[in-house]
Parts: C-alpha cells; sequence; structure tokens
C-alpha cells in the first residue's frame, strides 16, 4: 500500500517489506506516534462498514428491506472477521516463496503459515507499529470490501446462499487481490509497477465487478423497472454517507501505516476529490433532471472517495480535483445513463460508483501520479504507466468476473441463489429474519 511513496522517499527495498509485510522482524523500535494514528485509522475503517455503509444502503431499499441489508452488513462484519483470523490474513500476507520477477503460486496467493494468526503476539512487530495493530487494519478492509457487494443484489438473495458466497468470496477473489498488490516483490501485480495505495483493484473494482455479476445472475427485482422502486429513507442514506466520508480518512491515509507527511497529503487529496465529486454529480444532475437530489449528491461523494483511493498515496491536490471531476460525471452516466441502456439490476448501483469509480481513479493514477501534475513523479513515464494501470485494471475484471461467477453458479446448483417470488414480495425482513424494520 506504501509502494511507491515509499520509493519516491529513496528508503530501501528491505525498509518498504518491514513496513509491510507480518512476520519480519522489525530493524525499528515502536513508534508510539504511528501506532496511536493506526489504531485510529483501523477504527475509522471499521466505522465505514458499521454504521456506515449499513445506513448508506438500508436507506436506498424498500422499507420492507431495510432491515435485511442491515444485518448482511453486521453478519458479514462477524464472519469475516473470523475468516481473515483464520486463513485470510495468512494467504494474503504469507511471503513463503515469492521471488522478484519470478511467476508462481505464490505470487498469487500466500500460504497458510500465519493460519489462525499464528505468531503473531505481543512483541510482534510490522515495520514500527504492532503487527496486531496491522492486522486487524487489513481485516477492515476484508470486511467492507465483501460488503460493498451487497448493495448489487439487494432485495432478492437468500441469506444463507449470501454467506457461503461472501467466504469463497473473500477467499478465492480478495484474499489473492491483497496478495498480488500489496505483499510486495514477487507478487504478480506488485511486480507489474501497478500503482494501488489504498485499494482501487483490491477493493473497489474487485467488489464492483463481482456485484454486477451477482446482479445479472440472480436476474431482476420482481417489478424493476416498470415498478417504482425509490428509496424509502433518504436520511439514512445521507447520514451512511457522511460516516463514509469521515470514515474514508482512516481508509486512505491510514494505508501509509504512519503518521508522516504520506499519511498527511492522502488526506488532503481525499477531501479534494471527495467534494469535487460530489459537486459534479450535483451540477450534472441539476442541469440534466432540473433538480439536485440528495442521493445524487451523496452518491457522488462515495464516488469520489472510490476514485481517489489508488492515487491518495502519489497526487497532489491538483490531480485529485481532476480526478474527482471525471469520478463524479463518469459515475453519474454510469449509474444512470449506462444502466438504463443495458437493463441490468444493479440495486444500489455498486458497478456504476465502485466498479466505474474504481477504473477511473486507476486509470488516472497514472497520469496525475507525474511531477507535472503534482504528484510524487514516474519513473516509467505516463504512457508507460497508464498502460500498467489499464493492464492491471482488466486483469482485476477477468479475474474476479470469472471466479465470480463460477462460485454463484456452483451455489446457485447446490443452494439456489434467490428466495422465492413469495418471500421476495413479503420483504427479506419478514421472510429472512421474521422481523420488521418499522412497527406498523
Amino acid at each position: 500500500m506504501k509502494k511507491f511513496m515509499m520509493k519516491k522517499s529513496g528508503l530501501s527495498l528491505a525498509a518498504m517489506l518491514l513496513l509491510l509485510l507480518p512476520g519480519i522482524a522489525s530493524a525499528q523500535e515502536l513508534d508510539t506516534g504511528d501506532t496511536a494514528w493506526m489504531i485510529t485509522a483501523t477504527v475509522l475503517v471499521l466505522l465505514m462498514t458499521i454504521p456506515g455503509l449499513s445506513l448508506f444502503y438500508a436507506g436506498m431499499v424498500r422499507s420492507k428491506n431495510v432491515l435485511s441489508v442491515l444485518m448482511q452488513c453486521f453478519a458479514i462484519t462477524a464472519v469475516m472477521t473470523v475468516v481473515w483470523m483464520l486463513w485470510g490474513y495468512s494467504m494474503a500476507f504469507d511471503t513463503a516463496g515469492m521471488e522478484a520477477g519470478v511467476l508462481n503460486l505464490s505470487s498469487i496467493v500466500g500460504g497458510l503459515g500465519n493460519a489462525f494468526m499464528s505468531g503473531i503476539t505481543v512483541d510482534s512487530m510490522s515495520g514500527t507499529i504492532p503487527e496486531s495493530v496491522f492486522a486487524t487494519f487489513q481485516m477492515t478492509f476484508a470486511i467492507i470490501t465483501p460488503a460493498l457487494i451487497v448493495g448489487a443484489f439487494a432485495e432478492r438473495m437468500k441469506f444463507s446462499t449470501m454467506l457461503v458466497f461472501m467466504v469463497a468470496w473473500v477467499t478465492i477473489c480478495y484474499v489473492p487481490m491483497v496478495h498480488m498488490v500489496w505483499a510486495g516483490d514477487g507478487g504478480l501485480m506488485w511486480d507489474w509497477g501497478v500503482i494501488d495505495f489504498a485499494g482501487g483493484t483490491v477493493v473497489h473494482i474487485n467488489a464492483g465487478i463481482a456485484g454486477l455479476v451477482a446482479a445479472v445472475m440472480l436476474g431482476k427485482r420482481k417489478g424493476y423497472p416498470t415498478t417504482a422502486m425509490p428509496p424509502h429513507n433518504l436520511t439514512y442514506t445521507i447520514i451512511g454517507a457522511a460516516l463514509l466520508w469521515v470514515g474514508w480518512f482512516g481508509f486512505n491515509a491510514g494505508s501509509a501505516v504512519s503518521a508522516g507527511g504520506s499519511a498527511g497529503m492522502a488526506m488532503l487529496v481525499t477531501q479534494i476529490a471527495t467534494a469535487t465529486a460530489a459537486v459534479a454529480w450535483m451540477c450534472v444532475e441539476w442541469i440534466k433532471h432540473g433538480k439536485p437530489s440528495v442521493l445524487g449528491i451523496a452518491s457522488g461523494a462515495v464516488a469520489g472517495l472510490v476514485a481517489i483511493t489508488p492515487a491518495s498515496g502519489s497526487v497532489g491536490p491538483e490531480g485529485a480535483l481532476y480526478i474527482g471531476l471525471a469520478a463524479g460525471v463518469g459515475c453519474f452516466f454510469a449509474a444512470t445513463t449506462l444502466k438504463r441502456a443495458v437493463g441490468y439490476d444493479d440495486s444500489l448501483d455498486v458497478f456504476g460508483v465502485h466498479a466505474v469509480g474504481g477504473i477511473i481513479g486507476a486509470i488516472l493514477t497514472g497520469v496525475f501520479t507525474a511531477e507535472v501534475f503534482g504528484g510524487t513523479g514516474l519513473d516509467a513515464g505516463i504512457p508507460a504507466q497508464l498502460w500498467i494501470q489499464i493492464k492491471g485494471v482488466i486483469f482485476t475484471i477477468v479475474y474476479t468476473g470469472v471466479l465470480s461467477a463460477i462460485i454463484l453458479k456452483i451455489l446457485d446448483v447446490t443452494m439456489g441463489l434467490r428466495v422465492s417470488e413469495e418471500e421476495e414480495q413479503q420483504g427479506l425482513d419478514l421472510s429472512s429474519h421474521d422481523e420488521r424494520g418499522y412497527v406498523l
């Protein structure tokens, strides 16, 4: 996550790996300032899922499904914590067998040398922070990424199937992406030189493409698109978006894994890109539909947060402004015009905001990291880095798209993906959980 910024600061490869990888004895002593910041950042990222994303999604569904979305996000938080502890952390960051420029299984996924988080003690370090803090910080990423997918199939997937899908998807799609991008020399996309500071490919494109595949394979909600299905409580949604905005500083600035200048710049560019995207979406919607909406400005802010994520460690304020502008406009048309033209039912626009925003951000990172735009600089030059970024995007789309479809197909045959028509009509709050979000 810190690869590019540390490279520009002149630190050695050994120093980079010490800051990034668990299980390596640290040559540095504990830095209480870095540790305090990373504990804070970890809490902020957890805040993004519960309550941030939970409320953001809950407000956008119909009232009969509000509890189902809240339950899905809450359950994912619990289940992914266990998965990360048992095998996810090890498979993401175990570097045994990795060697720069050598393509093998260890380039794709780590082993089980740290399964059950073996080796993590009070004294074990990851750079200047305790390994326990690093592992928990990464755990919050493993929580929110699958939770993002929920919005694509909201109001129609079986709860039991959803849980099994998320465990399989995190194991097969998410954890290997973490390893390939962030585990260091020998990781496939690391060796390509892909710049992804905080998760453009790993989190947003990964989840957005999986969401699109799920939405298509489950099919449209009953009555879509002829029946109006407006958000039932935009108050929840705007509160959720606000919590996401605040929590995202932990997501991006926390990816510096220190309390230094890199974290400070990540914080600044995150704020600029988010605000710009919110304004851009609002203005385009105002021009196109005659009025700006609360849902629109909230969606625009999230689009900006998504797009700046991969670039937040390497671009400057000017680049952040342009990325935010592109994300606000691009995601607006993806979530409206493109969605209507193609006809898929991505309930809460996971593809339109997260996949498209992630693609915009990942590609533009290859442009605005250049020093001419105030970025930290590109050793490869803009054309070469652009190709590297595009290659990373294409690989992510194909990898997660194909594997997500296979997982879903197996589950469709064995468990069934979708609730019955009667259950969908009744609402998942009652049919899946025997509870109501509101007393009538």
